[in-house]
């Protein structure tokens, strides 16, 4: 039996190829985002993902943020808001916060700007190559309402460093669609503690 022109067996095949290329290049796509691009059901994907050994989304953002809490210097990994997908010391990184109705004003459910300021700040904190860090100055900027429920992707990257002064520019998008944009300056502690010596 044909569908589309081709047979079914021939679909399946393809598609796990093309979904585990897919994944293994952006872990982060969820069941429904893969669902929406091969146009198949949702439990069609999973059930493609457990033929192919492949863990759900939230398995997968686990491992990958166990591995990186261990590389944090300059806060401890539980202090970080959201979870922390990838780290590069020194260079960048990524988080992501699933936010909830506790961290949203209940007449509205738009989530309040400190937790989606402290996901921006934290990542911040932990891309920086040092063993303390405080912020010197934020300029920030909240560019889209978040609502409750909303899965905000955090990506920072340091974008010079000046003495004890490092400068990070971090962007927050819901959807693919940016909601918000801040610029840090963190100073760190240890140059600081070796000057007073």
């Amino acid at each position: 039996m044909k569908i589309n022109g081709s047979t079914p067996r021939r679909n399946k095949r393809e598609r796990q190829v093309q979904l585990q290329q897919l994944i293994s290049e952006d872990p982060f796509l969820t069941d429904e985002d893969l669902a929406i691009r091969f146009q198949v059901s949702i439990q069609t994907i999973r059930l493609d993902r457990l033929e192919l050994g492949i863990p759900e989304l939230r398995e997968r953002m686990r491992h990958a943020a166990s591995e990186n809490y261990e590389k944090v210097r300059s806060m401890a990994g539980t202090e970080i808001v959201g979870e922390l997908i990838d780290l590069k010391l020194g260079e960048s990184g990524i988080s992501i916060l699933e936010t909830n109705r506790e961290m949203a004003f209940k007449k509205t459910s738009m989530v309040m700007g400190h937790h989606i300021y402290s996901q921006a700040e934290s990542l911040a904190m932990a891309v920086i190559d040092a063993n303390a860090a405080l912020t010197g100055v934020s300029n920030i900027k909240y560019l889209q309402p978040v609502e409750s429920g909303d899965k905000l992707v955090a990506k920072a990257e340091v974008v010079r460093v000046r003495g004890n002064k490092h400068f990070v520019h971090v962007l927050i998008q819901n959807r693919q669609v940016q909601v918000f944009r801040g610029k840090f300056i963190l100073v760190t502690m240890d140059t600081i503690k070796e000057e007073r010596v």
